[in-house]
C-alpha cells in the first residue's frame, strides 16, 4: 500500500509545476490621459514580483512584457492573479494615484485600470438649496 501511495503523490506534483498562467493588464485609459507610466510600471512589476520567496528573482519562470497599453505576465508556475492586483494597488499606492484609479478584473485572465465614478448628484442638490 505504501508503494502506491508514493506514485500517487509524485503525479499530483508533476501537474502542479506544469501549471502556465498568462495574466494582462489594462492601462489604456490612464496612459492615454497622461497620468500614468506604463514603462514605469513594467519596471517596478519586474522588481517587485516574488519567485520563490525573493524579489527580483524572475528567471525564466516568470516574464513581464509591455505591450502599447497593455503589460502581461506569464508564469511557467502557478502565479497568484490577486497578487497582481495587489502589486497594482501598491505601485498606485505609491504614485498617489490610489484616489482616482481602480483595479477591476474584466474577464477571466484580466485586470483593467479604471477612474472611480464620482457623482455631482450631491453637490448639485446642495447648491439648489
Amino acid at each position: 500500500r505504501s508503494q502506491i501511495y508514493l506514485v500517487f503523490f509524485q503525479q499530483k506534483d508533476k501537474k502542479l509545476k506544469k501549471s502556465a498562467c498568462k495574466y494582462s493588464l489594462d492601462l489604456t485609459h490612464p496612459v492615454e490621459d497622461g497620468i500614468f507610466d506604463s514603462g514605469n510600471f513594467e519596471q517596478f512589476l519586474k522588481e517587485k514580483v516574488k519567485v520563490n520567496g525573493k524579489t527580483g528573482n524572475l528567471g525564466n519562470i516568470v516574464h513581464i512584457e509591455r505591450f502599447k497599453n497593455k503589460i502581461t505576465v506569464s508564469s511557467e508556475r502557478q502565479f497568484s492573479k490577486r497578487y497582481l492586483k495587489y502589486l497594482t494597488k501598491k505601485y498606485l499606492k505609491k504614485n498617489n494615484l490610489r484616489d482616482w484609479l481602480r483595479v477591476v478584473a474584466s474577464d477571466k485572465e484580466t485586470y483593467e485600470l479604471r477612474y472611480f465614478q464620482i457623482s455631482h448628484d450631491d453637490e448639485d442638490s446642495e447648491a439648489e438649496e
